[in-house]
């Protein structure tokens, strides 16, 4: 079944700091497990994360959406699996929308998923991701 997963996280720093942080390549490696992203981030550019884990070589691709800095971005994946081939219904879409709340941001990620996912991940508290994002900008170097 398809479905849609919103996250939401509040990061205490500016709106500047977090939006470098999802679309600087060389920030997002740092909270996105190692992952090297490559685009321009001009719409309608590809997008490519690559990433090695545990031995595996792991690449996503897709194409850049909306880019509205510092507000918003979306761009289309495709994350390779089996059974599923590399055509535009097995993509998904992620939205990344920064809203300002006095000192703070709030950040929100939208993944709508389109495939079939026969068992949906459980909820375990705060995401990894979210976690290293959250040390990466509330605590500058």
């Amino acid at each position: 079944m398809s479905r849609t997963t919103l996250s939401t996280v509040t990061l205490h720093a500016p709106v500047a700091a977090v939006w470098d942080a999802v679309t600087d390549p060389v920030l997002v490696k740092q909270w996105q497990f190692g992952s090297d992203l490559v685009t321009d981030w001009k719409v309608g550019s590809p997008i490519r994360f690559h990433n090695e884990w545990n031995g595996q070589v792991m690449d996503q691709w897709g194409t850049v959406l909306a880019f509205e800095p510092p507000r918003m971005l979306k761009y289309s994946l495709y994350f390779p699996r089996p059974g599923f081939e590399d055509k535009p219904e097995n993509y998904f879409t992620m939205t990344y929308e920064l809203i300002k709340t006095g000192h703070d941001t709030v950040l929100t990620i939208t993944q709508d998923d389109p495939r079939t996912i026969e068992h949906p991940p459980e909820d375990r508290g705060e995401n990894p991701v979210f976690a290293a994002l959250r040390l990466l900008v509330e605590n500058p170097q």
